[in-house]
């Protein structure tokens, strides 16, 4: 199973408007661990930045202005999209720029055709009902090491909405104890590192059918009593 955690910033909200991305960054879980084929690539958008937006990731004209445009990199890029499960905090947002940046140079299929596309925004509503559902309140909520995040990053958001991610989905992303190195550095150990090696698959144990039914009959029993949220969830 292959995901990619995938976040974007752009020289400003509005696609329609002429607004560019400028800067990609995708994280890689296999079998919901962590691999080190990850993407960032920063792009000249060609066209001036908004000042709000530039506010918020601190990326500039001048910084950016001896960077490749989205051209160079989209064959690339849509190679290494292909196929996986795209996971997006707001979804719509980032594929409205990037399905438009393809278009741009050519590439008229949409990612939703190649992809599965899960939105944590939708995600986190529905888990947390009524809370803010921002990046920052869910690394709060889960207990995710945020404080680095002075401006908006693509690669760091990723970073941290796959934390997020494999934490909201059922796997604790780090365990609450530390421990320390050979220059006493204290760290978190992150959970899925002291399970296994690197290279050893986490297997994955699905339910079996008498499960399952029996789990379906317990749903119904408490959706009897009033609306019952997870049924929509379980396989048919």
């Amino acid at each position: 199973m292959r995901q990619i955690v995938l976040d974007t910033e752009t020289t400003g909200l509005e696609v329609e408007l002429g607004h560019r991305i400028i800067e990609i960054g995708c994280v890689e879980l296999t079998n919901r661990r962590t691999s080190n084929n990850n993407w960032h690539r920063y792009h000249n958008p060609g066209r001036a930045i908004d000042p709000g937006a530039e506010a918020v990731h601190g990326l500039s004209a001048t910084f950016l202005a001896d960077k490749p445009p989205f051209s160079e990199a989209a064959a690339e890029l849509w190679k290494y999209l292909a196929g996986a499960e795209l996971i997006i905090h707001n979804a719509p947002f980032d594929l409205g720029f990037l399905n438009r940046e393809f278009e741009l140079v050519g590439m008229t299929q949409r990612l939703e055709e190649v992809c599965k596309i899960t939105d944590t925004v939708k995600l986190a509503r529905k888990l947390h009902p009524g809370q803010k559902v921002n990046l920052d309140a869910l690394c709060k909520r889960y207990s995710v090491d945020n404080s680095n995040r002075g401006f908006h990053g693509a690669l760091l958001d990723a970073q941290l909405l796959a934390e997020v991610y494999l934490a909201m989905t059922g796997g604790q992303s780090r365990l609450g104890l530390e421990e320390g190195d050979a220059g006493g550095v204290r760290r978190h150990a992150r959970f899925v590192d002291l399970l296994a090696p690197p290279d050893v698959p986490l297997p994955v144990l699905k339910a079996a059918d008498a499960e399952l039914a029996a789990h379906r009959a317990r749903l119904q029993a408490i959706a009897a009593k009033g609306q019952c949220l997870w049924r929509s969830d379980l396989p048919e």
